[in-house]
């Protein structure tokens, strides 16, 4: 008896372990499947980066979640996710762009391009005028050919017709809809194609006129190579520059056909930085102003937050608690808001900085149109957004040191300024090295503060894609990328973007080697 019980409660606990192993691997089943099929779909439409993506995520939360061996590790999926998909697919995937010629003219697959190409149409005979009539079971396409009028039979507006037949007709009975039925029912119409009865094909050419047309462009039997049926040109795709281009005597002459392709273009992308003098000086130039600019800021925001944070932290002052909270407002205040108010400080014509520089020196600066005036402006308003946040740091840090020091340096008789000099300086600067750096490399890609003050101006002349004085490398490459006059090339721009992150990188490998010392 007791051994039924013993195995009736045996079977009853291992139930609900079978259960749940049954709905795990069916659900893993399932997200693989949906996962799988997404994957094909992203491929034939082609979407590689993102379906190989989409294979990378789930092949892992299949092996942490199926095996017995990693499913301990099943909590940190979410974050290995997490980094994968937006940390190190955006950053892979910017590299493999600088090796590309994608851009603005240049986003379709070779196939795709092709096929947009064998879409295009041209008017090979002359144009016929039209009326659509609405009749009891539909609609008619009325045709005038000179004398002689022509009809379809009646169709169904929005059904899938793609052929009709005309047929003379002596008269039509119906009511002739207006020009905003026509517009209103233009996306049918225009995919029907009308037969005459001596062997020609009209289509929509206008939202009056229907036209006889054929396709422009007709494929070999290479699979490749285009003829133009309109001039009779040769075409083939220049894999060197990402189009369809004409060709005589085996080599590219004219223009090139849009649209493009994508096709890999090796380190053309890095070499145009240094060889394209409309893109080396003023990348040259605005490297070394990012450099300045940060470093002066890094620079001013940490004497003038330093010697704040001593001033409010001298137990002589009175209100100190005051002065605190009134210096850190400008933290507190967001920053794109700052911005834009000093944006309105600065106009060189109604701004207030102006009015009192007017009227108290007689001078009214440039602020927006004058290279060196713009930095001096840009420096100001960055430094007065970053002195609140080094001031905060520093008097965190005064706290740690022991008032013994001080003690001590009163009775040898040294001053505040000796003071500050030989104690203070000394055992903060440690500490905040590796948050100097990190400040550092956030100025270095500040792109909202100078997108949101000068937008990169006052620009400079004659460069290649667009550039300003006071533009980062970051508003640089953002220009390049989506305002470029050469139609937005993301392949520059990408190859760009790789080189701000190597050194950026390399900030960041500095940043840890000064914060592993200081641990030490």
């Amino acid at each position: 008896m007791q051994s039924v019980q013993g195995t009736d409660a045996l079977a009853t606990s291992t139930m609900p372990s079978s259960k749940t192993a049954f709905i795990k691997w069916a659900l893993l089943a399932t997200v693989g499947i949906v996962n799988g099929y997404a994957t094909i779909l992203m491929y034939s439409r082609g979407e590689t980066a993102f379906a190989l993506l989409t294979i990378v995520l789930t092949a892992l939360a299949l092996y942490i979640f199926g095996s017995k061996k990693t499913y301990a590790h099943r909590y940190i999926y979410p974050g290995i996710a997490g980094m994968i998909l937006f940390i190190l697919f955006p950053l892979l995937y910017t590299v493999s762009l600088a090796f590309t010629n994608y851009s603005a003219k240049n986003q379709l697959s070779f196939d795709r391009a092709q096929s947009v190409l064998l879409d295009r149409t041209f008017q090979s005979g002359e144009s016929y005028p039209f009326n659509l009539y609405k009749t009891e079971n539909g609609h008619r396409l009325v045709i005038s050919d000179g004398d002689q009028t022509l009809a379809t039979e009646e169709f169904i507006m929005g059904s899938a017709v793609a052929d009709l037949d005309l047929v003379p007709v002596s008269e039509v009975a119906g009511e002739k809809e207006a020009i905003k039925a026509i517009i209103k029912n233009r996306p049918g119409l225009s995919n029907i194609d009308l037969h005459k009865q001596d062997g020609k094909i009209i289509r929509m050419s206008g939202l009056r006129k229907f036209a006889a047309v054929q396709p422009l462009y007709t494929l070999q039997e290479d699979g490749e190579t285009l003829v133009n049926n309109e001039t009779g040109a040769v075409l083939k795709p220049n894999m060197e520059v990402g189009y369809y281009q004409a060709v005589e005597n085996g080599e590219f002459v004219g223009n090139t056909i849009s649209p493009g392709f994508i096709v890999s273009v090796d380190t053309a992308n890095f070499e145009r930085v240094w060889q394209d003098e409309g893109i080396k000086e003023p990348f040259i130039g605005i490297f070394i102003w990012t450099i300045v600019f940060s470093a002066l800021t890094v620079l001013f925001t940490l004497v003038i937050g330093l010697v704040l944070a001593s001033v409010v932290q001298w137990e002589e002052l009175k209100g100190r608690a005051v002065y605190r909270v009134l210096l850190i407002l400008p933290y507190a205040v967001p920053a794109f808001i700052s911005i834009l108010i000093f944006k309105g400080l600065f106009n060189q014509s109604f701004g207030e900085i102006n009015m009192v520089l007017e009227a108290l020196f007689g001078i009214s600066p440039a602020w927006f149109s004058d290279p060196v005036m713009a930095r001096s402006m840009v420096l100001i308003v960055n430094t007065w957004l970053g002195f609140p946040y080094m001031m905060i740091l520093c008097m965190g840090l005064l706290k740690a040191i022991p008032d013994d020091l001080y003690e001590a340096s009163a009775i040898d008789g040294a001053g505040p300024i000796q003071n500050f000099m030989k104690i203070t300086v000394p055992l903060m600067i440690k500490p905040l090295t590796p948050l100097l750096i990190a400040s550092f490399a956030f100025n270095f890609n500040n792109f909202v503060m100078i997108y949101l003050l000068t937008s990169g101006g006052p620009n400079m002349i004659g460069t290649s894609e667009p550039a300003g004085y006071t533009d980062l490398l970051v508003s640089y490459t953002y220009r390049i990328a989506f305002e470029g006059g050469g139609g937005q090339d993301f392949g520059l721009a990408s190859a760009i973007a790789t080189l701000i992150f190597l050194l950026v990188g390399a900030l960041a490998l500095l940043n840890l080697r000064f914060t592993k010392l200081e641990q030490d």
